[in-house]
């Protein structure tokens, strides 16, 4: 377990740097990533595997909260239902306060959950369903599966009267948290 926490913490070097590069807005694309972690493009879903993690190497999501592909030279827009990623797994390393939660998402991507990569959970006022989220890179998130929301509530401690969860020395509660990012 300690190599997969290692991996985590060494997640994201290799990748283009998007954050960096500041192209010109070149227009929209009709490419949506919907919340079951799909990608269509023109309403067609694409199935090209490979040209799907080509995509999500440079993708980023800037301040004005529109998600980009972004290349050196240009920049367009994209549509993002929920998140741009799944989390589909996680892994526990360590226990109580000193455990880190690692999340796998769809393209392979390891993220240590803490001050960094934050956890939050925000709860539906109409049909009550959380929408679980682990921050990836820059300012991506991952989505939480079903499954692996279901493991963290079997995880879930009490720490001033909220249910919650610690990952790498914060606590997030697993139910709206009002925006807060957990306490250190």
């Amino acid at each position: 377990m300690q190599s997969l926490l290692k991996a985590a913490r060494e997640a994201g070097t290799g990748l283009p740097p998007v954050e960096r590069w500041h192209p010109e807005y070149c227009g929209e694309m009709d490419l949506v990533i919907k919340r079951d972690g799909s990608w269509w493009h023109e309403g067609v879903r694409i199935t090209r595997d490979r040209l799907i993690r080509l995509f999500a190497t440079i993708l980023r999501k800037d301040d004005d909260g529109i998600h980009y592909l972004v290349t050196p030279v240009e920049k367009i827009g994209i549509e993002v239902e929920v998140a741009p990623f799944l989390a589909v797994r996680v892994d526990a390393v360590g226990e109580g306060r000193e455990q880190s939660l690692i999340f796998t998402t769809n393209m392979d991507e390891l993220t240590e959950a803490g001050p960094d990569h934050p956890i939050s959970v925000s709860i539906d006022p109409v049909t009550g369903e959380p929408t679980p989220l682990v921050h990836v890179r820059g300012k991506l998130e991952a989505l939480m599966t079903r499954p692996v929301f279901y493991e963290l509530a079997e995880r879930a401690v009490e720490h001033d009267g909220k249910t919650g969860v610690w990952s790498g020395g914060v606590f997030y509660p697993l139910g709206d948290d009002d925006g807060d990012d957990g306490d250190a």
